[in-house]
Formats: structure tokens, sequence, C-alpha cells
């Protein structure tokens, strides 16, 4: 009989069980600790400081917010981030104050402030994005003082 095993060249031990299963456990922990890293790393996902704080006139605000009416929808040309905010009438919104960040929707890495500038019925700025899907966190305020907030979702074609 050792013979025969001796022939076949390959001997299934107790050590070698150990190193395969270490070694498949080990590889297994290895990748989600990276995956795991890359993922705090790269979004530090806090929408708010204090939610409860945040919550404490959400209903409030956004019944002021909806009675605007407003439709908000982006788009970039030619390098260009054009932002429209039309009014339930279909004419440009009277925006008192305007504030936008863009940023990847999975990294904090290439975030900017768009500087607009309001241009043939819409808002228009320079921006320098590379391909793919970009969040446009929106905070602007109405001439009669009403905030309105909304995060648009912009995918830009490579």
């Amino acid at each position: 009989m050792t013979k025969d095993n001796d022939a076949k060249g390959f001997r299934m031990t107790g050590p070698k069980v150990l190193a395969i299963t270490l070694a498949a456990f080990g590889t297994v922990i290895a990748v989600n600790l990276t995956l795991a890293w890359s993922a705090v790393s790269t979004f530090p996902g806090l929408e708010v400081q204090n939610s409860y704080v945040a919550s404490q006139n959400f209903n409030e605000e956004l019944a002021a917010q909806e009675a605007l009416g407003w439709d908000v929808s982006a788009e970039v040309e030619g390098g260009e981030l054009v932002l429209t905010i039309t009014g339930p009438d279909g004419y440009p919104a009277q925006v008192a104050t305007l504030d936008a960040l863009l940023g990847a929707a999975t990294h904090v890495r290439d975030d900017q402030r768009p500087d607009f500038v309001f241009l043939n019925g819409a808002f228009r700025a320079p921006v320098d994005i590379a391909p793919g899907n970009w969040n446009i966190r929106l905070r602007a305020t109405a001439a009669d003082g009403t905030l309105f907030q909304q995060r648009v979702v912009l995918h830009v074609e490579g």
C-alpha cells in the first residue's frame, strides 16, 4: 500500500489540509479587508452632522419646497454644466442664491463647486469632469427666502 501512494506522488496529509484551509480563508479575509478599507477611505457617508436636529423641521421645509413647484435638470454641454431650474409655469424660476457641489457618486476626491452664471434661462458653469455618474447637491433660495435643496443625478457620456 505504501508503494502505490509513493508511485502517485501526492499524499493528502493533515498539514497540507491545514495549509489549504488557511490559504483559502486568508484570501477571503484579505479581500474583505481591502474592500472595506477602500469603501471607508473614499466616501465619508456623512449627509448631515446631526440627523436628529435635521429631522425636526423636515416636514415643514419639504412642504415649503414643494410649494415652489420647481423642476431641476442638469446636463454637460461642451465642458459646461448647464443647470435649468423652472417654476410651475415652465419659465425660469426666480432664484435668489444658488450653491452647488458637484461630485462623483462614489468618492469625494473630485468634488468641486461650480461658479454659476445665469445666461439664456439657465445657470452655466465651466467644469472638467470625466464620464460617469455624478451628483449635484443643490442648495438654492427662492426670492421669498424659501430654501430649496435637491440632489440631482447627472450622467456624463464617455
